[in-house]
C-alpha cells in the first residue's frame, strides 16, 4: 500500500462527509406523509431545468467513510471536531466560532489533526514529547528520514 499523506488524509475525510451527507435522513419508525403527491402539469414546469439527482453511496464509499471516521478517535476532542467540520467545508471563521478559537488557531489544530491521522496511519505514533509544530512539519516525510 502507498504512504499516506496530509493530502489524501484530507481528501479522504472530505469524501466521507460527503457520503455521509448523501445518505437518507433517519426518520422514527411508521414515520409517513398523509398529504397526496402534488401533481405537476406542463404549465407549472415550463421553463425549469430539470433536477438532477446525484446517485447514492456504494457499499465501497460506505466502508471507507466509516472508517475514515474511526480516524477521528486518535485525536482530542476538539481536534476532531475541528478536523470533521473542516472535512465538511465549514468556513475557518464559523469553526472558530464553534470551538472558542481564533481563525489561526483554529487551524492550527486542524493542521495537527491531520498529521497525527497521517502518522497513525503509517504505523508510527509521535513521541509525547514532540512539539505539535515537529508532528506537522515530519507527517509528510514518515517514509524518509525524519529530521530530529
Amino acid at each position: 500500500m502507498t504512504e499516506w499523506t496530509m493530502a489524501r488524509v484530507q481528501d479522504r475525510l472530505e469524501s466521507a462527509a460527503d457520503v455521509f451527507a448523501q445518505l437518507p435522513a433517519v426518520k422514527p419508525t411508521g414515520y409517513f406523509n398523509a398529504w397526496p403527491e402534488y401533481f405537476h402539469g406542463f404549465a407549472d414546469q415550463v421553463g425549469q431545468e430539470p433536477e438532477m439527482k446525484r446517485p447514492r453511496p456504494g457499499p465501497r464509499q460506505i466502508t471507507e467513510a466509516d472508517e475514515a471516521m474511526l480516524w477521528l478517535r486518535w485525536l482530542e476532542r476538539d481536534d476532531a471536531r475541528i478536523v470533521w467540520l473542516r472535512a465538511n467545508r465549514q468556513p475557518w471563521k464559523k469553526i472558530g466560532w464553534e470551538v472558542g478559537l481564533s481563525r489561526p488557531a483554529a487551524n492550527r489544530h486542524w493542521q495537527y489533526g491531520i498529521a497525527l491521522i497521517t502518522w497513525r496511519l503509517n504505523g508510527r505514533v509521535p513521541s509525547a514529547k514532540r512539539s505539535r509544530r515537529f508532528v506537522v512539519e515530519n507527517a509528510d516525510r514518515l517514509s524518509r528520514k525524519i529530521i530530529l
